[in-house]
Protein backbone atom coordinates (compact mmCIF):
# COMPACT_ATOMS: atom_id res chain seq x y z
CA UNK A 1 0.00 0.00 0.00
CA UNK A 2 1.57 3.58 -0.85
CA UNK A 3 1.72 6.43 1.24
CA UNK A 4 2.31 8.60 -1.78
CA UNK A 5 -1.06 10.40 -2.41
CA UNK A 6 -2.00 12.89 -5.16
CA UNK A 7 -3.82 15.44 -3.43
CA UNK A 8 -3.90 18.76 -5.46
CA UNK A 9 -5.04 21.84 -4.09
CA UNK A 10 -7.20 24.47 -5.37
CA UNK A 11 -4.54 26.84 -5.77
CA UNK A 12 -2.96 24.28 -8.20
CA UNK A 13 -5.72 23.96 -10.30
CA UNK A 14 -6.64 27.40 -10.31
CA UNK A 15 -3.18 28.35 -11.29
CA UNK A 16 -3.76 25.83 -14.67
CA UNK A 17 -7.08 27.51 -15.51
CA UNK A 18 -9.12 24.62 -14.50
CA UNK A 19 -11.82 23.29 -11.86
CA UNK A 20 -11.73 20.26 -10.07
CA UNK A 21 -15.05 18.31 -10.72
CA UNK A 22 -15.49 18.61 -6.55
CA UNK A 23 -13.80 20.02 -3.42
CA UNK A 24 -13.25 17.46 -0.63
CA UNK A 25 -13.33 19.82 2.34
CA UNK A 26 -11.09 17.50 4.87
CA UNK A 27 -12.18 18.87 8.44
CA UNK A 28 -9.87 19.61 11.71
CA UNK A 29 -10.09 15.91 12.65
CA UNK A 30 -9.39 14.34 9.18
CA UNK A 31 -6.55 17.04 8.68
CA UNK A 32 -5.29 17.14 12.15
CA UNK A 33 -6.40 13.66 14.32
CA UNK A 34 -4.16 10.86 13.76
CA UNK A 35 -6.84 8.40 13.65
CA UNK A 36 -9.03 10.23 11.38
CA UNK A 37 -6.47 11.04 9.10
CA UNK A 38 -6.58 7.44 8.20
CA UNK A 39 -10.09 8.12 6.89
CA UNK A 40 -8.96 11.09 5.10
CA UNK A 41 -6.32 8.64 2.74
CA UNK A 42 -8.91 5.62 2.69
CA UNK A 43 -10.90 8.32 0.85
CA UNK A 44 -8.45 10.06 -1.00
CA UNK A 45 -7.46 6.36 -2.50
CA UNK A 46 -10.79 5.77 -3.66
CA UNK A 47 -11.38 9.42 -5.56
CA UNK A 48 -7.86 8.50 -7.07
CA UNK A 49 -8.61 5.35 -7.85
CA UNK A 50 -12.30 6.30 -9.67
CA UNK A 51 -10.23 9.01 -11.47
CA UNK A 52 -11.87 12.05 -9.72
CA UNK A 53 -10.49 15.14 -10.44
CA UNK A 54 -10.49 16.99 -6.67
CA UNK A 55 -9.01 19.57 -4.63
CA UNK A 56 -8.72 20.53 -1.36
CA UNK A 57 -8.21 23.88 -0.18
CA UNK A 58 -5.08 22.78 1.99
CA UNK A 59 -3.64 25.65 4.29
CA UNK A 60 -6.67 28.05 3.21
CA UNK A 61 -9.44 25.91 4.62
CA UNK A 62 -10.64 26.32 8.13
CA UNK A 63 -12.97 25.41 10.50
CA UNK A 64 -16.59 25.40 9.44
CA UNK A 65 -17.45 26.97 12.80
CA UNK A 66 -19.86 23.98 14.02
CA UNK A 67 -18.32 23.42 17.21
CA UNK A 68 -18.21 27.43 17.83
CA UNK A 69 -22.20 27.34 16.61
CA UNK A 70 -23.30 24.30 18.81
CA UNK A 71 -21.17 25.62 21.86
CA UNK A 72 -23.56 29.31 21.22
CA UNK A 73 -20.70 31.74 19.95
CA UNK A 74 -22.38 32.70 17.03
CA UNK A 75 -20.49 35.34 17.00
CA UNK A 76 -17.49 33.22 16.05
CA UNK A 77 -19.35 30.74 13.82
CA UNK A 78 -20.18 33.60 11.61
CA UNK A 79 -16.54 35.06 11.91
CA UNK A 80 -15.45 30.99 10.61
CA UNK A 81 -17.90 30.88 7.88
CA UNK A 82 -17.33 34.12 6.29
CA UNK A 83 -13.83 33.89 6.25
CA UNK A 84 -14.44 30.08 4.21
CA UNK A 85 -17.25 31.87 1.97
CA UNK A 86 -14.88 33.96 0.99
CA UNK A 87 -11.97 31.52 -0.23
CA UNK A 88 -14.56 29.21 -1.60
CA UNK A 89 -16.41 31.53 -3.43
CA UNK A 90 -13.11 33.57 -4.53
CA UNK A 91 -11.84 29.88 -6.14
CA UNK A 92 -15.98 29.63 -7.79
CA UNK A 93 -16.42 25.93 -5.85
CA UNK A 94 -20.05 24.64 -7.06
CA UNK A 95 -19.68 21.13 -5.18
CA UNK A 96 -17.92 19.87 -1.84
CA UNK A 97 -17.91 16.13 -0.59
CA UNK A 98 -16.89 15.86 2.84
CA UNK A 99 -16.13 13.01 5.43
CA UNK A 100 -17.23 14.81 8.25
CA UNK A 101 -21.20 14.96 9.15
CA UNK A 102 -20.52 18.18 11.20
CA UNK A 103 -19.08 19.79 7.95
CA UNK A 104 -21.56 18.57 5.71
CA UNK A 105 -24.35 19.66 7.78
CA UNK A 106 -22.73 23.13 8.73
CA UNK A 107 -21.96 23.75 4.56
CA UNK A 108 -24.76 22.10 3.49
CA UNK A 109 -27.56 24.14 6.03
CA UNK A 110 -26.09 27.09 7.49
CA UNK A 111 -23.56 28.69 5.04
CA UNK A 112 -26.22 29.82 2.38
CA UNK A 113 -27.55 31.96 4.62
CA UNK A 114 -24.04 33.64 4.73
CA UNK A 115 -23.64 34.24 0.71
CA UNK A 116 -22.33 30.66 0.64
CA UNK A 117 -23.91 28.64 -1.33
CA UNK A 118 -23.36 24.78 -2.67
CA UNK A 119 -23.88 21.93 -3.42
CA UNK A 120 -23.05 19.42 -0.70
CA UNK A 121 -22.19 15.77 -0.04
CA UNK A 122 -21.25 13.14 2.20
CA UNK A 123 -18.19 11.45 1.35
CA UNK A 124 -21.02 8.15 1.17
CA UNK A 125 -23.13 9.98 -0.60
CA UNK A 126 -20.65 10.07 -3.21
CA UNK A 127 -18.91 6.82 -3.24
CA UNK A 128 -22.41 5.54 -3.83
CA UNK A 129 -22.69 8.01 -6.75
CA UNK A 130 -19.40 6.70 -8.10
CA UNK A 131 -20.28 3.09 -7.62
CA UNK A 132 -23.66 3.90 -9.61
CA UNK A 133 -21.74 5.49 -12.64
CA UNK A 134 -19.59 2.50 -12.52
CA UNK A 135 -16.49 4.54 -11.53
CA UNK A 136 -15.59 2.90 -8.73
CA UNK A 137 -16.28 -1.09 -8.31
CA UNK A 138 -16.37 -2.47 -4.81
CA UNK A 139 -15.14 -5.99 -4.13
CA UNK A 140 -16.15 -7.56 -1.02
CA UNK A 141 -12.96 -9.87 -0.20
CA UNK A 142 -11.81 -9.87 3.36
CA UNK A 143 -15.11 -8.15 4.77
CA UNK A 144 -17.62 -11.42 2.72
CA UNK A 145 -19.97 -12.33 5.02
CA UNK A 146 -18.56 -10.31 8.34
CA UNK A 147 -21.20 -8.62 10.68
CA UNK A 148 -20.91 -5.61 10.24
CA UNK A 149 -23.57 -2.74 12.35
CA UNK A 150 -23.51 1.42 11.40
CA UNK A 151 -23.66 3.42 13.88
CA UNK A 152 -25.74 6.58 12.22
CA UNK A 153 -23.78 9.88 12.89
CA UNK A 154 -26.52 12.60 14.14
CA UNK A 155 -25.89 15.07 11.48
CA UNK A 156 -25.58 12.82 8.85
CA UNK A 157 -28.73 10.78 9.57
CA UNK A 158 -31.98 12.51 12.45
CA UNK A 159 -30.13 16.23 10.53
CA UNK A 160 -30.09 15.45 7.16
CA UNK A 161 -32.04 12.23 6.54
CA UNK A 162 -29.49 9.77 4.95
CA UNK A 163 -29.48 6.68 6.08
CA UNK A 164 -29.37 4.56 2.95
CA UNK A 165 -25.98 5.75 1.53
CA UNK A 166 -23.66 4.29 3.81
CA UNK A 167 -25.92 1.29 4.25
CA UNK A 168 -25.73 0.22 0.51
CA UNK A 169 -22.08 0.60 0.84
CA UNK A 170 -21.97 -1.78 3.22
CA UNK A 171 -23.79 -4.47 1.67
CA UNK A 172 -22.36 -4.16 -1.53
CA UNK A 173 -19.13 -5.37 0.32
CA UNK A 174 -21.22 -8.89 0.65
CA UNK A 175 -21.44 -8.31 4.77
CA UNK A 176 -24.12 -9.24 6.65
CA UNK A 177 -25.57 -5.79 7.97
CA UNK A 178 -26.87 -5.91 11.38
CA UNK A 179 -28.62 -3.36 12.90
CA UNK A 180 -28.82 -1.68 16.56
CA UNK A 181 -32.26 -1.34 18.66
CA UNK A 182 -31.67 2.58 18.19
CA UNK A 183 -30.99 3.33 14.47
CA UNK A 184 -31.83 5.52 11.30
CA UNK A 185 -34.20 7.79 12.76
CA UNK A 186 -33.69 6.50 16.36
CA UNK A 187 -30.20 6.46 16.17
CA UNK A 188 -28.05 7.08 19.49
CA UNK A 189 -25.35 9.84 19.55
CA UNK A 190 -21.90 8.73 20.13
CA UNK A 191 -21.84 11.84 22.78
CA UNK A 192 -19.38 14.05 20.78
CA UNK A 193 -21.99 15.99 19.49
CA UNK A 194 -22.84 19.63 20.20
CA UNK A 195 -19.04 20.62 20.60
CA UNK A 196 -19.31 17.63 23.81
CA UNK A 197 -15.92 16.21 21.92
CA UNK A 198 -14.17 19.53 23.49
CA UNK A 199 -14.95 19.28 27.05
CA UNK A 200 -15.62 17.44 29.98
CA UNK A 201 -18.18 14.96 30.87
CA UNK A 202 -21.02 16.62 32.86
CA UNK A 203 -22.13 14.26 36.07
CA UNK A 204 -23.69 11.27 35.24
CA UNK A 205 -24.15 6.97 36.06
CA UNK A 206 -22.54 6.15 32.55
CA UNK A 207 -21.14 7.75 29.06
CA UNK A 208 -22.83 8.48 26.35
CA UNK A 209 -20.58 5.90 24.40
CA UNK A 210 -20.22 3.11 26.56
CA UNK A 211 -24.11 3.16 26.20
CA UNK A 212 -24.00 3.10 22.37
CA UNK A 213 -20.90 0.89 22.41
CA UNK A 214 -22.81 -1.59 24.55
CA UNK A 215 -26.23 -1.25 21.77
CA UNK A 216 -23.98 -2.36 19.53
CA UNK A 217 -22.26 -5.10 21.26
CA UNK A 218 -25.70 -6.73 21.61
CA UNK A 219 -25.66 -7.65 17.98
CA UNK A 220 -22.70 -9.52 17.96
CA UNK A 221 -20.90 -7.54 15.12
CA UNK A 222 -16.76 -7.77 14.03
CA UNK A 223 -16.78 -4.37 13.05
CA UNK A 224 -18.67 -1.27 13.82
CA UNK A 225 -18.81 1.16 10.74
CA UNK A 226 -19.11 4.86 11.32
CA UNK A 227 -19.32 8.02 9.10
CA UNK A 228 -17.83 10.49 10.96
CA UNK A 229 -14.56 11.27 12.58
CA UNK A 230 -15.73 11.92 15.99
CA UNK A 231 -18.34 8.76 16.58
CA UNK A 232 -14.92 7.17 15.15
CA UNK A 233 -13.56 8.17 18.16
CA UNK A 234 -16.03 8.34 20.41
CA UNK A 235 -17.17 4.02 19.91
CA UNK A 236 -13.13 3.57 19.49
CA UNK A 237 -13.12 4.52 23.46
CA UNK A 238 -16.15 2.80 24.08
CA UNK A 239 -15.03 -0.63 22.58
CA UNK A 240 -11.48 -0.15 24.44
CA UNK A 241 -13.58 0.18 27.50
CA UNK A 242 -16.08 -2.74 27.00
CA UNK A 243 -14.31 -5.03 24.02
CA UNK A 244 -11.28 -4.48 23.21
CA UNK A 245 -9.49 -6.59 20.82
CA UNK A 246 -12.74 -8.08 20.01
CA UNK A 247 -14.81 -5.39 17.76
CA UNK A 248 -13.01 -3.52 14.89
CA UNK A 249 -14.22 0.01 14.18
CA UNK A 250 -14.04 1.50 10.61
CA UNK A 251 -15.13 3.88 8.50
CA UNK A 252 -17.48 3.23 5.34
CA UNK A 253 -14.45 4.65 3.22
CA UNK A 254 -12.09 2.32 5.06
CA UNK A 255 -13.94 -0.84 4.69
CA UNK A 256 -14.25 -0.18 0.67
CA UNK A 257 -10.54 0.90 0.11
CA UNK A 258 -9.03 -2.44 2.57
CA UNK A 259 -11.49 -4.43 0.70
CA UNK A 260 -10.72 -2.99 -3.00
CA UNK A 261 -6.38 -3.42 -1.46
CA UNK A 262 -6.01 0.29 -1.81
Amino acid sequence: MSDVLKVPTMAEFMATGKQPEVLFWVGCAGSFDDRARKITKAFVRLLNKAKVDFAVLGTEESCTGDPAKRSGNEFLFQMQAVTNIEVLNAYEVKKIVTACPHCFNTLKNEYPSLGGDYAVMHHTQFLKSLLEEGRLSIEGGKFKGKRITFHDPCYLGRANDVYEAPRDLIQKLDAELVEMKNCRKKGLCCGAGGAQMFKDAEKGDKEINIERTEQAMEVTPEIIATGCPFCNTMMTDGVKNKAEGKIEVMDVAELIANANDL
